[in-house]
């Protein structure tokens, strides 16, 4: 019998931003518990729900569109589920969808894209040019440190980066082995100041492979493709961005916009 399986889209904003990926998953695990949802749990002596997150977030960017597959010990009507989540969800936690999948289903990310919104007064002269400049390269070389120390060309998984009225954005492909990091690309755009004027990414969506079209799936690069051209000429490469070397400063925040603060209470309870 085909296990009882569903994909929820949610959105994570405001003070939860600043919550990790691990403490993500245990506000997860508090919602399903408190919406009394028959999540079905590991083996051993500290069992979790069997819950998949699409791709992780980064600490600090809002969430639009993010995924995360929830395996149920019975099947339940989705909107029940939905109707569950959103009275027990906590304040930054926005539950957009769920729908039934397949047991044997896990999503698997095609492209993410991400949004940089810009104040007016702080487009910089000439961004329009580099992201040209960027388009037009075959090659931008990156300082990556984990797992291991090694140059990585960050371009073949660009697929378009453009920019609006007041914003920069950009998709980006995804595979199992590897892809660009959003602020690897506005490092290159010089545009990576703006996080620490306070400006917030944003990851507008989670563009989940089976969710799309045949013609659009077939438009998909191959995986391997890109892990080749990922790592081709890499020996006699020159890192041109190394985010290890140039950290953040820190950001600069007012005491009602402090990790916890909300008009409801503390965050996380």
């Amino acid at each position: 019998m085909d296990r009882a399986k569903v994909r929820i889209r949610f959105r994570k904003s405001g003070d939860l931003r600043l919550v990790s990926h691990l403490d993500l998953m245990r506000c997860f695990e508090r919602m399903l518990r408190r919406a009394g949802i028959p999540f079905r749990s590991t083996e051993g002596f500290h069992p979790q729900p069997r819950m998949v997150f699409a791709l992780s977030l980064p600490l600090g960017i809002v969430g639009l569109r993010e995924v995360v597959e929830v395996e149920l010990t019975e099947p339940v009507e989705p909107e029940l589920i939905e109707a569950k989540l959103v009275a027990t969800a906590p304040p930054g936690i926005e539950i957009l969808s769920v729908h039934s999948i397949p047991g044997n289903r896990t999503g698997q990310v095609r492209q993410v894209r991400y949004r940089l919104p810009l104040a007016a007064t702080r487009v910089p002269i000439g961004l329009a040019d580099r992201i040209t400049e960027l388009l037009s390269r075959a090659q931008i070389w990156v300082q990556r440190v984990r797992p291991q120390r090694k140059l990585f060309n960050i371009r073949p998984f660009v697929h378009s980066v453009w920019l609006e009225s007041n914003a920069v954005g950009m998709d980006l492909w995804v595979t199992g082995s590897g892809t660009a990091k959003a602020e690897e690309l506005l490092a290159f755009l010089h545009l990576r100041d703006e996080l620490s004027a306070g400006a917030v990414l944003e990851r507008v969506d989670v563009e989940i492979f089976d969710e799309v079209d045949a013609p659009t799936q077939a438009a998909t690069p191959d995986p391997e493709m890109l892990r080749q051209l990922a790592s081709e000429g890499a020996s006699s490469a020159t890192a041109e961005i190394d985010l290890e070397r140039e950290p953040l400063a820190p950001v600069s925040v007012s005491p009602d916009m402090e990790w916890g603060a909300s008009p409801n209470g503390p965050v996380v309870q």
